[in-house]
């Protein structure tokens, strides 16, 4: 098979940079990704974070997508419940309007944020929460119709409403349902839509998951690509010329990681000089061991050997990578250099295939395509 890779980014904000720093990170982090042959840049959707800038998905898509020439550029995705489903219906409209072909929806149920932020944003818009994640299910299926270049139909005071996301559209992007539990596998298995399992963040269930959702797929009405699952895999990743290198760089996102699972205070992500002068307790030294044992960090031969076997055994041929490579110090704050290495080692690593002698060397995975 021949193993597809692209990208997660969750525009981190690190210790001493700015927001519009953090921006320009992003864009640089696109532009390798699209250069190196990367398949899709997808972005998060959270709320008031210190070390997280992907507040808003359809503006940062916007961005990524005007910066970009070719990959294939989305959300991972919208939080619905936070959202009208015709304002995200016609956000993605019009993105998928001015990139056609090259536009993902990634639809999530998750708030993204705490409780009080939750409150702020679904207040007089989205509804009251327990609202909002009960109606999810329909509320999918209400985004789907209404970016339908047909539209949707509403009933009002015995007559019919048509409602479109936009006024004529040529396309319409892919919309994929994003979970870390069984009940968004579930639903996109009934409503026959692709599915990503959030791997890079909870690591275990994912197997039980993914067999869930191809045991109970039922293809769409209409469906395209012969109406087959679809799904891929997201890890954590960080890459560099040694092993040491390499555990010494995602440092950063450990100790970020390890404050949110902990409820402890969180911060901009410190910088690999701050991370390392760190102590940790022996219980949170072995939650940290417990978590990167699911991350992929390593020489760009051992990491790709590795996406490689989880592709193998989760029965996918694409992996989303998340880069977790933390910055020194003394870095440019407008660029993340060493999440940018992570991508280029991998795409080096990955074997060249010729058209007719095969792949070079002994794997059958070939170097990302589109």
């Amino acid at each position: 098979m021949t193993l597809s890779l692209s990208v997660l980014d969750l525009v981190p904000v690190r210790s001493g940079q700015t927001t519009s720093e953090a921006l320009r990170s992003t864009m640089s982090l696109a532009q390798v990704a699209d250069r190196a042959g990367f398949h899709r840049y997808w972005v998060a959707e959270h709320h008031n974070m210190p070390a997280v800038a992907a507040t808003n998905p359809p503006v940062l898509i916007a961005m990524v997508a005007g910066a970009t020439e070719r990959i294939r550029v989305g959300s991972g995705g919208v939080m619905l419940p936070n959202h009208a489903p015709l304002v995200v219906a016609e956000q993605f409209a019009l993105l998928e309007a001015a990139y056609p072909g090259r536009i993902d929806l990634g639809i999530g149920r998750a708030p993204g944020s705490d409780p009080v932020t939750s409150w702020a944003l679904r207040h007089g818009g989205g509804g009251v929460e327990a609202d909002a994640v009960a109606r999810f299910p329909e509320h999918v299926e209400n985004v789907l119709a209404m970016m339908h270049p047909e539209g949707v139909g509403l009933q009002v005071q015995g007559r019919t409403y048509e409602l479109r996301a936009t006024p004529r559209a040529r396309s319409v992007p892919p919309v994929w349902l994003l979970g870390s539990s069984d009940y968004s596998a579930r639903l996109a298995a009934r409503l026959g839509m692709p599915y990503v399992f959030a791997h890079h963040f909870s690591g275990q269930g994912t197997q039980e998951a993914l067999h869930l959702y191809r045991r109970e797929f039922r293809p769409a009405d209409g469906a395209v690509d012969g109406g087959e699952p679809r799904t891929f895999l997201t890890v954590n990743a960080c890459v560099a010329e040694t092993e040491a290198e390499a555990a010494r760089l995602c440092r950063p996102h450990e100790l970020a990681m390890l404050a949110l699972r902990t409820g402890a205070e969180l911060r901009p992500q410190p910088s690999v000089e701050e991370a390392e002068a760190v102590v940790l307790p022996r219980e949170h030294a072995a939650l940290v061991a417990s978590m990167r044992e699911r991350w992929v960090v390593g020489t760009p031969e051992q990491a790709y050997a590795r996406l490689a076997e989880l592709a193998a055994t989760y029965g996918v041929e694409e992996v989303m990578v998340h880069p977790v490579a933390g910055a020194h110090a003394n870095d440019d704050p407008a660029r993340s250099e060493a999440r940018e290495h992570t991508l280029v080692l991998l795409a080096d690593a990955a074997p060249r295939v010729d058209a007719t002698t095969g792949p070079s060397g002994s794997s059958s995975q070939a170097v990302p395509s589109t």
